[in-house]
Protein backbone atom coordinates (compact mmCIF):
# COMPACT_ATOMS: atom_id res chain seq x y z
CA UNK A 1 0.00 0.00 0.00
CA UNK A 2 1.50 3.29 -1.00
CA UNK A 3 0.87 6.01 1.10
CA UNK A 4 0.54 9.83 0.41
CA UNK A 5 2.69 12.84 1.32
CA UNK A 6 -0.64 14.17 3.16
CA UNK A 7 -0.73 11.21 4.97
CA UNK A 8 2.62 10.87 5.64
CA UNK A 9 2.50 14.52 7.22
CA UNK A 10 -0.59 13.80 8.89
CA UNK A 11 0.96 10.52 10.90
CA UNK A 12 4.56 12.48 11.59
CA UNK A 13 2.55 15.12 13.22
CA UNK A 14 0.62 12.95 15.40
CA UNK A 15 3.18 10.37 16.31
CA UNK A 16 5.53 13.65 17.81
CA UNK A 17 2.30 15.23 19.19
CA UNK A 18 1.47 11.66 20.80
CA UNK A 19 5.01 11.54 22.30
CA UNK A 20 4.95 15.47 23.56
CA UNK A 21 1.43 14.46 25.33
CA UNK A 22 3.01 11.13 27.33
CA UNK A 23 5.68 13.89 28.59
CA UNK A 24 3.27 17.14 28.99
CA UNK A 25 1.02 14.61 31.22
CA UNK A 26 3.47 13.18 33.44
CA UNK A 27 5.21 16.78 34.02
CA UNK A 28 1.71 17.65 35.05
CA UNK A 29 0.96 14.81 37.35
CA UNK A 30 4.21 15.40 39.13
CA UNK A 31 3.62 19.07 39.60
CA UNK A 32 0.30 18.78 41.10
CA UNK A 33 1.40 16.22 43.65
CA UNK A 34 4.99 17.90 44.57
CA UNK A 35 5.58 21.41 46.94
CA UNK A 36 4.28 23.25 43.72
CA UNK A 37 0.63 21.98 44.12
CA UNK A 38 -0.95 24.79 45.62
CA UNK A 39 0.55 27.35 42.82
CA UNK A 40 0.22 24.64 39.82
CA UNK A 41 -3.59 23.97 40.58
CA UNK A 42 -4.76 27.25 41.36
CA UNK A 43 -2.65 28.62 38.11
CA UNK A 44 -5.19 26.46 36.16
CA UNK A 45 -8.34 27.83 38.48
CA UNK A 46 -6.78 31.30 37.63
CA UNK A 47 -9.98 33.81 36.41
CA UNK A 48 -9.53 35.53 33.07
CA UNK A 49 -12.46 37.13 31.51
CA UNK A 50 -15.04 35.46 34.19
CA UNK A 51 -13.96 32.14 33.27
CA UNK A 52 -10.67 29.88 34.44
CA UNK A 53 -8.12 28.80 32.52
CA UNK A 54 -8.76 25.56 32.51
CA UNK A 55 -12.55 26.44 30.76
CA UNK A 56 -10.89 28.58 28.47
CA UNK A 57 -8.85 26.14 27.15
CA UNK A 58 -11.49 23.11 27.13
CA UNK A 59 -14.18 25.56 25.32
CA UNK A 60 -12.12 27.75 23.02
CA UNK A 61 -9.05 26.25 22.17
CA UNK A 62 -10.15 23.15 21.86
CA UNK A 63 -13.10 24.17 19.30
CA UNK A 64 -9.36 24.49 17.16
CA UNK A 65 -8.67 21.03 17.88
CA UNK A 66 -12.13 19.72 16.56
CA UNK A 67 -11.70 22.22 13.51
CA UNK A 68 -8.86 19.99 12.60
CA UNK A 69 -10.69 17.21 13.33
CA UNK A 70 -13.15 18.13 10.91
CA UNK A 71 -10.45 18.79 8.24
CA UNK A 72 -8.87 15.76 8.23
CA UNK A 73 -12.57 13.81 8.40
CA UNK A 74 -13.40 16.02 5.24
CA UNK A 75 -10.10 14.83 3.56
CA UNK A 76 -10.68 11.86 4.15
CA UNK A 77 -14.33 11.84 3.07
CA UNK A 78 -13.24 13.08 -0.72
CA UNK A 79 -9.70 11.73 -1.00
CA UNK A 80 -8.74 9.28 2.23
CA UNK A 81 -9.30 6.07 2.89
CA UNK A 82 -13.17 6.90 3.92
CA UNK A 83 -13.79 7.91 -0.17
CA UNK A 84 -14.96 4.36 -1.18
CA UNK A 85 -17.38 2.33 0.41
CA UNK A 86 -14.76 -0.58 -0.03
CA UNK A 87 -11.93 1.03 1.96
CA UNK A 88 -14.15 3.23 4.73
CA UNK A 89 -16.29 -0.19 5.42
CA UNK A 90 -14.03 -2.33 7.45
CA UNK A 91 -12.82 0.92 9.81
CA UNK A 92 -16.34 1.85 9.96
CA UNK A 93 -17.47 -1.79 11.05
CA UNK A 94 -14.87 -1.54 13.93
CA UNK A 95 -15.44 2.22 14.96
CA UNK A 96 -18.88 0.80 15.66
CA UNK A 97 -17.86 -2.18 17.24
CA UNK A 98 -15.18 -0.01 19.69
CA UNK A 99 -17.73 2.65 20.41
CA UNK A 100 -21.09 0.26 20.89
CA UNK A 101 -19.03 -2.53 23.06
CA UNK A 102 -17.06 -0.47 25.50
CA UNK A 103 -20.36 1.68 26.31
CA UNK A 104 -22.38 -1.72 26.54
CA UNK A 105 -19.74 -2.85 29.47
CA UNK A 106 -19.70 0.63 31.33
CA UNK A 107 -23.97 0.60 31.15
CA UNK A 108 -23.74 -2.70 32.28
CA UNK A 109 -22.29 -1.87 35.57
CA UNK A 110 -23.95 1.60 35.82
CA UNK A 111 -27.14 1.22 34.30
CA UNK A 112 -30.18 3.14 36.83
CA UNK A 113 -26.80 4.85 38.67
CA UNK A 114 -25.82 8.31 39.12
CA UNK A 115 -22.78 7.88 36.88
CA UNK A 116 -24.33 5.98 34.31
CA UNK A 117 -23.94 9.07 32.19
CA UNK A 118 -20.87 8.26 32.08
CA UNK A 119 -21.42 5.65 29.21
CA UNK A 120 -19.71 7.98 26.58
CA UNK A 121 -16.49 8.04 28.36
CA UNK A 122 -14.93 4.87 27.24
CA UNK A 123 -15.90 5.15 23.89
CA UNK A 124 -12.99 7.66 22.71
CA UNK A 125 -9.92 6.51 20.86
CA UNK A 126 -7.13 9.47 20.99
CA UNK A 127 -5.61 8.94 17.85
CA UNK A 128 -1.91 11.22 18.78
CA UNK A 129 -1.20 8.93 21.51
CA UNK A 130 -2.54 5.89 19.43
CA UNK A 131 -0.25 6.44 16.76
CA UNK A 132 2.78 7.78 18.99
CA UNK A 133 2.45 4.60 19.94
CA UNK A 134 2.33 2.49 17.00
CA UNK A 135 5.53 4.65 15.63
CA UNK A 136 7.71 3.39 18.22
CA UNK A 137 7.53 -0.15 16.73
CA UNK A 138 9.28 1.34 13.31
CA UNK A 139 9.64 0.37 10.15
CA UNK A 140 7.91 -2.70 10.73
CA UNK A 141 5.02 -1.71 10.59
CA UNK A 142 2.94 -2.37 7.78
CA UNK A 143 1.31 0.80 5.84
CA UNK A 144 -1.94 -0.71 5.92
CA UNK A 145 -2.08 -0.93 9.81
CA UNK A 146 -1.43 2.98 10.01
CA UNK A 147 -3.85 3.67 7.98
CA UNK A 148 -6.39 1.05 9.52
CA UNK A 149 -5.43 2.69 12.92
CA UNK A 150 -6.02 5.97 11.27
CA UNK A 151 -9.12 5.69 9.67
CA UNK A 152 -10.60 3.65 13.08
CA UNK A 153 -9.32 6.57 14.90
CA UNK A 154 -10.51 9.63 13.00
CA UNK A 155 -14.52 7.55 12.66
CA UNK A 156 -13.69 6.93 15.87
CA UNK A 157 -13.66 11.03 17.15
CA UNK A 158 -16.85 11.44 14.88
CA UNK A 159 -18.63 9.45 16.74
CA UNK A 160 -17.22 10.90 20.14
CA UNK A 161 -18.82 14.35 18.59
CA UNK A 162 -22.10 13.18 17.54
CA UNK A 163 -22.14 11.74 21.49
CA UNK A 164 -21.12 14.66 22.49
CA UNK A 165 -23.66 16.57 20.26
CA UNK A 166 -26.62 14.36 20.98
CA UNK A 167 -26.22 12.79 24.50
CA UNK A 168 -24.63 15.84 26.44
CA UNK A 169 -26.44 18.61 25.78
CA UNK A 170 -28.41 19.45 28.35
CA UNK A 171 -31.01 22.77 28.17
CA UNK A 172 -30.93 24.42 24.65
CA UNK A 173 -31.33 28.22 23.80
CA UNK A 174 -32.95 27.71 20.37
CA UNK A 175 -32.62 31.33 19.60
CA UNK A 176 -28.82 31.32 19.95
CA UNK A 177 -28.58 28.02 18.06
CA UNK A 178 -30.03 29.32 15.28
CA UNK A 179 -28.60 32.03 15.08
CA UNK A 180 -24.95 29.81 15.16
CA UNK A 181 -26.84 27.80 12.15
CA UNK A 182 -27.89 30.90 10.24
CA UNK A 183 -24.18 31.79 10.59
CA UNK A 184 -23.47 28.27 9.37
CA UNK A 185 -25.80 28.59 6.16
CA UNK A 186 -24.51 31.97 5.05
CA UNK A 187 -21.03 30.17 5.16
CA UNK A 188 -22.31 26.99 2.85
CA UNK A 189 -23.42 29.88 0.56
CA UNK A 190 -20.26 31.51 0.30
CA UNK A 191 -18.17 27.92 -0.61
CA UNK A 192 -20.84 27.27 -3.25
CA UNK A 193 -20.07 31.03 -4.62
CA UNK A 194 -16.67 29.76 -4.77
CA UNK A 195 -15.19 31.90 -2.26
CA UNK A 196 -11.76 31.00 -1.39
CA UNK A 197 -10.41 33.87 0.90
CA UNK A 198 -10.45 31.99 4.26
CA UNK A 199 -11.16 35.87 6.33
CA UNK A 200 -14.88 35.22 6.18
CA UNK A 201 -14.96 31.50 7.19
CA UNK A 202 -12.66 32.63 9.99
CA UNK A 203 -14.80 35.34 11.26
CA UNK A 204 -17.96 33.61 10.70
CA UNK A 205 -16.18 30.88 12.73
CA UNK A 206 -15.80 33.05 15.65
CA UNK A 207 -19.25 34.69 15.73
CA UNK A 208 -20.74 30.85 15.38
CA UNK A 209 -18.82 29.91 18.17
CA UNK A 210 -20.13 32.96 20.91
CA UNK A 211 -23.66 31.56 19.61
CA UNK A 212 -23.36 28.02 20.24
CA UNK A 213 -21.89 28.39 23.67
CA UNK A 214 -24.55 30.39 24.48
CA UNK A 215 -27.09 27.80 23.11
CA UNK A 216 -26.42 24.95 25.71
CA UNK A 217 -24.85 22.86 22.74
CA UNK A 218 -21.15 22.42 23.49
CA UNK A 219 -19.10 25.23 21.91
CA UNK A 220 -16.74 22.38 20.30
CA UNK A 221 -19.02 21.59 17.97
CA UNK A 222 -18.41 24.23 16.09
CA UNK A 223 -15.16 23.24 14.93
CA UNK A 224 -16.72 20.43 12.78
CA UNK A 225 -19.55 21.91 11.43
CA UNK A 226 -16.91 25.03 10.21
CA UNK A 227 -14.59 22.33 8.73
CA UNK A 228 -17.40 21.45 6.07
CA UNK A 229 -17.81 24.47 4.78
CA UNK A 230 -14.09 25.89 4.37
CA UNK A 231 -13.60 25.11 0.71
CA UNK A 232 -11.77 21.76 -0.44
CA UNK A 233 -11.60 22.65 -3.84
CA UNK A 234 -10.06 19.36 -5.59
CA UNK A 235 -7.91 19.29 -2.32
CA UNK A 236 -4.54 19.36 -3.93
CA UNK A 237 -1.93 21.52 -1.89
CA UNK A 238 -3.66 25.15 -2.69
CA UNK A 239 -6.63 24.47 -1.52
CA UNK A 240 -7.60 26.42 1.07
CA UNK A 241 -8.83 23.22 3.43
CA UNK A 242 -5.43 22.11 3.17
CA UNK A 243 -3.60 25.32 3.55
CA UNK A 244 -5.75 25.48 6.90
CA UNK A 245 -5.25 21.51 7.97
CA UNK A 246 -1.40 22.00 7.67
CA UNK A 247 -1.13 25.53 9.40
CA UNK A 248 -3.62 23.96 12.11
CA UNK A 249 -1.34 20.68 12.78
CA UNK A 250 1.43 21.95 14.65
CA UNK A 251 -0.48 24.38 16.94
CA UNK A 252 -2.86 21.68 18.06
CA UNK A 253 0.01 18.71 18.48
CA UNK A 254 2.46 20.99 20.05
CA UNK A 255 0.86 23.78 22.02
CA UNK A 256 -3.36 23.01 22.32
CA UNK A 257 -3.59 19.11 23.33
CA UNK A 258 -0.51 19.82 25.49
CA UNK A 259 -2.38 22.31 27.57
CA UNK A 260 -5.36 20.51 27.36
CA UNK A 261 -3.18 17.34 29.24
CA UNK A 262 -2.07 19.65 31.66
CA UNK A 263 -4.98 21.44 32.62
CA UNK A 264 -7.31 18.25 33.06
CA UNK A 265 -4.16 16.12 34.68
CA UNK A 266 -3.35 18.26 37.51
CA UNK A 267 -4.41 15.68 39.67
CA UNK A 268 -3.81 15.78 43.25
CA UNK A 269 -3.14 12.09 44.25
CA UNK A 270 -3.95 10.65 47.75
CA UNK A 271 -2.55 7.80 49.47
CA UNK A 272 -5.85 6.17 49.83
CA UNK A 273 -6.27 7.06 46.22
CA UNK A 274 -6.86 3.32 44.94
CA UNK A 275 -9.67 3.13 47.11
CA UNK A 276 -11.64 5.48 45.34
CA UNK A 277 -11.03 3.29 42.38
CA UNK A 278 -13.63 0.61 44.04
CA UNK A 279 -16.82 2.25 42.45
CA UNK A 280 -18.63 0.58 39.06
CA UNK A 281 -17.74 4.28 37.07
CA UNK A 282 -14.20 3.15 36.96
CA UNK A 283 -14.72 -0.16 36.77
CA UNK A 284 -16.73 0.77 33.83
CA UNK A 285 -14.28 2.92 32.48
CA UNK A 286 -11.04 0.76 32.99
CA UNK A 287 -12.95 -2.43 31.35
CA UNK A 288 -14.56 -0.04 28.80
CA UNK A 289 -11.39 0.61 27.46
CA UNK A 290 -8.77 -2.14 28.22
CA UNK A 291 -10.81 -5.01 26.94
CA UNK A 292 -14.27 -3.21 25.44
CA UNK A 293 -11.96 -1.60 22.93
CA UNK A 294 -10.15 -4.28 21.12
CA UNK A 295 -12.99 -7.08 21.62
CA UNK A 296 -15.43 -5.15 20.07
CA UNK A 297 -12.90 -3.53 17.21
CA UNK A 298 -11.87 -7.34 15.91
CA UNK A 299 -15.78 -8.51 16.92
CA UNK A 300 -17.05 -6.26 14.18
CA UNK A 301 -14.41 -6.49 12.40
CA UNK A 302 -14.49 -10.34 12.27
CA UNK A 303 -18.11 -9.60 11.49
CA UNK A 304 -18.07 -7.48 8.75
CA UNK A 305 -15.39 -9.45 6.92
CA UNK A 306 -17.23 -12.63 7.01
CA UNK A 307 -20.90 -11.60 5.84
CA UNK A 308 -19.20 -10.24 2.93
CA UNK A 309 -19.95 -6.55 4.08
CA UNK A 310 -15.54 -5.49 3.88
CA UNK A 311 -12.64 -6.96 3.08
CA UNK A 312 -9.35 -7.52 5.14
CA UNK A 313 -6.91 -5.17 3.10
CA UNK A 314 -3.34 -6.59 1.96
CA UNK A 315 -0.91 -7.06 4.43
CA UNK A 316 -3.11 -6.66 7.17
CA UNK A 317 -3.74 -9.76 9.57
CA UNK A 318 -6.34 -10.62 12.34
CA UNK A 319 -3.38 -10.16 14.53
CA UNK A 320 -3.15 -6.77 13.69
CA UNK A 321 -6.49 -5.96 14.16
CA UNK A 322 -6.51 -6.97 17.70
CA UNK A 323 -3.48 -4.74 18.35
CA UNK A 324 -4.98 -1.50 16.74
CA UNK A 325 -7.93 -2.18 19.45
CA UNK A 326 -5.70 -2.23 22.07
CA UNK A 327 -3.99 1.25 20.96
CA UNK A 328 -7.66 2.04 20.24
CA UNK A 329 -8.26 1.64 24.06
CA UNK A 330 -6.07 4.60 24.47
CA UNK A 331 -8.93 6.86 25.59
CA UNK A 332 -7.03 9.91 26.89
CA UNK A 333 -8.07 13.31 25.47
CA UNK A 334 -11.22 12.50 24.60
CA UNK A 335 -12.04 10.58 27.48
CA UNK A 336 -11.25 13.31 29.62
CA UNK A 337 -12.72 15.45 27.57
CA UNK A 338 -16.43 13.58 27.83
CA UNK A 339 -15.73 12.79 31.74
CA UNK A 340 -15.84 16.64 32.13
CA UNK A 341 -19.52 17.21 30.83
CA UNK A 342 -20.71 13.51 31.80
CA UNK A 343 -20.19 14.81 35.67
CA UNK A 344 -20.19 17.82 37.82
CA UNK A 345 -18.85 16.29 41.05
CA UNK A 346 -15.11 17.06 41.50
CA UNK A 347 -14.55 13.66 42.88
CA UNK A 348 -16.06 11.70 40.37
CA UNK A 349 -14.40 13.72 37.61
CA UNK A 350 -11.11 12.87 39.85
CA UNK A 351 -10.95 9.73 39.95
CA UNK A 352 -12.63 8.80 36.30
CA UNK A 353 -9.36 10.68 34.49
CA UNK A 354 -7.47 8.42 37.16
CA UNK A 355 -9.45 5.27 35.86
CA UNK A 356 -9.02 7.17 32.27
CA UNK A 357 -4.99 7.51 32.75
CA UNK A 358 -4.82 3.76 34.29
CA UNK A 359 -6.51 2.24 31.40
CA UNK A 360 -4.70 4.26 28.70
CA UNK A 361 -1.25 3.35 29.79
CA UNK A 362 -2.41 -0.11 30.63
CA UNK A 363 -3.80 -0.40 27.02
CA UNK A 364 -0.67 1.15 25.70
CA UNK A 365 1.61 -1.09 27.02
CA UNK A 366 -0.58 -4.32 25.72
CA UNK A 367 -1.00 -3.08 22.41
CA UNK A 368 2.69 -2.06 22.35
CA UNK A 369 4.31 -5.65 23.65
CA UNK A 370 1.80 -7.39 21.82
CA UNK A 371 2.19 -5.75 18.04
CA UNK A 372 5.79 -5.77 18.92
CA UNK A 373 5.78 -9.92 19.46
CA UNK A 374 3.51 -10.08 16.37
CA UNK A 375 5.41 -8.31 13.91
CA UNK A 376 8.75 -9.98 15.36
CA UNK A 377 6.92 -12.84 14.72
CA UNK A 378 6.85 -12.75 11.21
CA UNK A 379 9.93 -11.08 10.82
CA UNK A 380 11.49 -14.64 11.81
CA UNK A 381 9.17 -16.30 9.62
CA UNK A 382 10.11 -14.31 6.72
CA UNK A 383 13.96 -15.26 7.26
CA UNK A 384 13.53 -18.47 7.41
CA UNK A 385 11.80 -18.50 3.94
CA UNK A 386 13.98 -19.77 1.63
CA UNK A 387 15.83 -17.33 -1.46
Amino acid sequence: MKLTKTFKAFFANEKSGGLLLLFVTILSLYLANSSMQADYISFWDHDLGGHSITHWINDGLMTIFFLLIGLELEREIYHGELSSIRNASLPIMAAFGGMLVPAAIFLALNFGTATQNGAGIPMATDIAFAIGILSLLGSRVPASLKVFLTALAVIDDLGAIIVIAIFYTTTIAFVNLAIALGIWALLFVLNRMKVYNIIPYLIGGVLMWYFMLNSGVHATITGVILAFVIPFGNGDENSVSHKLEHFLHKPVAFVILPLFAMANTCIPIESDWHEGLNHPNTYGIILGLVVGKPLGIFLFSLIGVSAGMCTLPKNLKWAHVIGAGMLGGIGFTMSIFITILAFHDPETIVFSKIAILIASVVSGLFGFCYLKYTLNQKKKTKSKIPT
